[in-house]
């Protein structure tokens, strides 16, 4: 009889311990479950949004994607800024005699060749793909200028 009873509480002990393993994993499986719904309707959204945006650009993905470059170019320049935003220019002593053959300071030399030295806003572009619209100027070839 003690060892019915110690089989039966065994067996109840069992199943409750499988019954909460069970919840558990259908807890996880539905977080998941959950969490894949959400990325799908946020990919959803994205796809019915660029669907609408080349629609509004006359079927044209090149132009869709060019006005997409185009909200992009305030937080390009932003970044680019940035790389320069805490450099203390106004702690620089520069002894010049101002005689440079251009015309120009030491100073404003090295400030116009930092400035330069960072990607135009054309290349950037031009590294995703996207060729930016004439009335965002444009690029210069300054080897055939000379």
């Amino acid at each position: 009889m003690a060892k019915q009873q110690v089989e039966i509480a065994a067996d109840a002990e069992a199943e409750r311990q499988r019954r909460i393993a069970r919840g558990e994993a259908d807890a996880i499986l539905a977080r998941y479950e959950a969490e894949a719904e959400g990325i799908q309707k946020v990919l959803d959204a994205k796809a019915t949004g660029y669907k609408s945006l080349v629609g509004s650009a006359s079927g044209d993905p090149k132009a869709a994607a060019t006005l997409l470059m185009v909200e992009k170019i305030e937080s390009m320049v932003q970044a680019q800024t940035e790389a320069i935003r805490n450099l203390k220019i106004d702690k620089i002593t520069v002894w010049d005699s101002g005689n440079s053959p251009d015309g120009n300071s030491a100073t404003s030399n090295f400030v116009s060749s930092l400035v330069q030295s960072l990607p135009p806003i054309h290349d950037v572009a031009k590294m995703s793909g996207v060729e930016l619209p004439d009335y965002l100027g444009s690029m210069t070839d300054e080897d055939s200028e000379s």
